[in-house]
């Protein structure tokens, strides 16, 4: 076999490629543009988001919240103006829908959560509830010895309460 590139003169020392300052370049250049040039890459833009898709449990917990509220002053308003009509009781429990959306939203949120996060929802939940429930039940013997009857409606904001001081606790425990 031959060689394909005979060196003219076995005698004349051959340059290493580390010679050149720019050698490692040399072979790798870019071949020069025949009729026209590249055009210039895109810069990758940044990924935008709308709202609907950032805010989005958000805003459907928002409206419906609003819609709850819309239908409690609605049915308020329709039965103090129609106190002696049979279909009153009816009218009465119709805000029961949207806060029963309300809390099929709320738990779709907490669904979504990373175990963390669950881990710190739970906990906050126990604290909530138990702490209602010593309270209640405490009360409840207060009231056998001469306080006012409680309102039932007080349970639930108060569970609220304690359960936006209970994941406050748990946070910071887990920070």
């Amino acid at each position: 076999m031959t060689e394909e590139n005979p060196s003219p003169n076995p005698e004349t020392p051959v340059d290493p490629l580390v010679t050149h300052p720019a050698s490692p370049f040399l072979r790798t250049e870019a071949p020069a543009p025949i009729n026209y040039a590249s055009p210039p890459s895109p810069s990758p833009s940044p990924a935008i988001y709308s709202t609907w898709i950032l805010y989005r449990t958000q805003i459907e917990f928002g409206l419906a919240v609003l819609a709850y509220l819309m239908v409690l002053v609605g049915s308020v308003v329709v039965v103090q103006a129609n106190s002696e009509a049979d279909w009153r009781y009816f009218v009465v429990v119709l805000p029961v829908a949207p806060a029963a959306f309300v809390i099929w939203l709320f738990v779709r949120a907490l669904a979504r959560l990373d175990e963390l996060e669950k881990r710190i929802q739970m906990q906050a939940f126990g604290f909530s509830l138990g702490t209602t429930a010593l309270l209640t039940f405490g009360y409840g013997f207060l009231e056998g010895a001469g306080l006012p009857h409680l309102n039932y409606t007080y349970v639930l904001p108060l569970m609220a309460v304690l359960w936006g001081l209970g994941t406050a606790i748990f946070k910071w425990r887990y920070r």
